[in-house]
Order: structure tokens, then C-alpha cells, then sequence
């Protein structure tokens, strides 16, 4: 009987772990149709993405895209959604990439040019911009650490209305777009320049190469994640050295004429001519 007892136990406990086992399984079954279900109501579009690392100057063809699922609501800006958006017509014109891009990385507007346009600085200009070169040196340049698509405070030193020199802040955060003949973004080495190339409206283009011709241009880099705006800035070599102001001597000038006697010299005072 005890016997008997023991099987039907061991029975109903094996019975009991089956049924655990059973109810998990169809509740982990349950979760991932859920998870389906929620998934497949997002709605989604297609983005082309690249196909491989893309380096800065490369061209980009029909055969380096593919179009993948992306969330229709988080699209990236500038994203092409189609492949006449990508290559109109049809065009056999390929794209050339002005920044690295890696594998399944969306292709956007900013990082290609137009489909047959080389990668030079005029695919980099905005409307309405246009691009000035200035002279720097290792001094002014922050030591050959600026590279394309930096920003800068740009400070002019020159003589003042009274004659003094100053220094003072003329443009911030002006967009550098080349320095010398480079316009790779990625370009990590530090280039000591003799010119950068920036973008700025015909406006600051004046004041720009006014400043140029009239003293001498100091280049102070701003932060990557620097929103802030430079107030006006102005500092002359009185206000730097603290200097007094110079009261101009109004005493009648005085003329003498030495004259030695033996040992004796006498001074004798006599009219000034100039």
C-alpha cells in the first residue's frame, strides 16, 4: 500500500512539473506574439544605407546602396528614401562621399554630393554663403590643430582711432571648410596651415578681408558642443598694461649755453631756436 502511495506521489509531482513546463512555454510563445504584434504596427519606410566603409572622396554608386526597413516616424534628415531620390533618372552619375561613412550607415545629403559633382569646396557652401581664404601661421592658426569643419572666434589686431593698437573680436564662430587644399573632415593629423578656407555671408566676407588688409587676423578654436555666443570683445595696450594717462608738459622750454673759465663752467641761459 505505502508502495502503491509512493508511486501515485511521484506521479503527480511529475505530472505537476510537466504542467509548469507546459504553462511557461506558452507563456514565453505568448510574450514573443505580443512583441511580434507590437513590431509589426510600427510603421516603416525605406532608407538606403551604405553597403561598406565609404572613405571621404569615394565615389558612391547603385551597387554600394541597399534600402532597408527604417521606423517611418525616425527618419534621419536629409535620409533618401527612395533610389530615383538617391540616383534621378537612373543616373549612372555616381555620388562622392565628404565624410567616412561605415557599413549600413544611412546615406544622407550632407555626407554625398550630387550625383557627377566632385567633392570640392563648392559642394560645401550653403545658399547665400561663400568661401574666403585667410592667411594663418602656426601662431595664429592655434598651432596646426584646426582641421575642416571646425569653428572659430576671429580676432583683429590693428592701430585704433587714437592711435593705439587694439584687439578686438570682429566675427564668431566662423565655419572652416578647408585648410590649405584639404577638405576632408575626418582628417585627424594636426597641418600646420598657411591658409584656411571659411564660409560666411558677403557681409562678413568685407569685414573679413578688410580686417586682413588693415592689421593681422588671430584664430581662437571653439568648443565642439560650444553653443554660446561670443560677446564683443575689445582690449587696447593702455587698458592691457594699465598704463596712465600721459599729461602733456606745458612748461616754457629752456636754453643755456656752457661756457668754460679755467676751471670754472658758467651757464648762461639764451633764446631757443628751433
Amino acid at each position: 500500500m505505502r508502495i502503491i502511495f509512493v508511486l501515485v506521489l511521484i506521479a503527480g509531482v511529475g505530472l505537476a512539473a510537466f504542467a509548469v513546463s507546459v504553462a511557461m512555454d506558452r507563456f514565453d510563445q505568448y510574450q514573443t506574439a505580443i512583441a511580434e504584434q507590437r513590431d509589426a504596427i510600427v510603421p516603416t519606410t525605406d532608407v538606403f544605407v551604405v553597403t561598406r566603409q565609404v572613405r571621404y572622396g569615394e565615389p558612391i554608386r547603385q551597387g554600394d546602396v541597399k534600402a532597408i526597413r527604417w521606423p517611418a516616424d525616425h527618419v534621419p534628415f536629409g535620409a533618401f528614401t527612395s533610389m530615383e531620390e538617391l540616383f534621378p533618372s537612373g543616373s549612372d552619375e555616381p555620388r562622392i562621399a565628404l565624410r567616412v561613412m561605415e557599413a549600413d550607415e544611412p546615406v544622407l545629403i550632407s555626407k554625398v554630393t550630387a550625383p557627377g559633382e566632385d567633392a570640392g569646396v563648392a559642394s560645401r557652401l550653403e545658399n547665400g554663403m561663400r568661401a574666403l581664404a585667410l592667411r594663418v601661421d602656426v601662431t595664429s592658426g592655434v598651432s596646426g590643430f584646426l582641421r575642416p569643419g571646425d569653428r572659430v572666434d576671429v580676432y583683429w589686431t590693428g592701430a585704433g582711432r587714437d592711435g593705439d593698437r587694439i584687439t578686438r573680436l570682429i566675427r564668431s564662430n566662423v565655419q572652416i571648410i578647408a585648410i590649405d587644399q584639404i577638405t576632408d573632415e575626418d582628417r585627424n593629423n594636426p597641418t600646420v596651415a598657411r591658409t584656411i578656407t571659411v564660409t560666411a555671408a558677403p557681409s562678413d566676407i568685407g569685414a573679413l578681408t578688410q580686417a586682413q588688409a588693415s592689421g593681422s587676423l588671430t584664430l581662437a578654436l571653439v568648443g565642439v558642443s560650444d553653443e554660446t555666443i561670443s560677446d564683443s570683445v575689445e582690449i587696447s595696450t593702455s587698458e592691457l598694461l594699465g598704463a596712465e594717462e600721459i599729461v602733456q608738459n606745458t612748461a616754457p622750454e629752456i636754453c643755456t649755453v656752457r661756457a668754460r673759465r679755467g676751471g670754472e663752467v658758467i651757464v648762461t641761459q639764451v633764446p631757443c631756436t628751433n
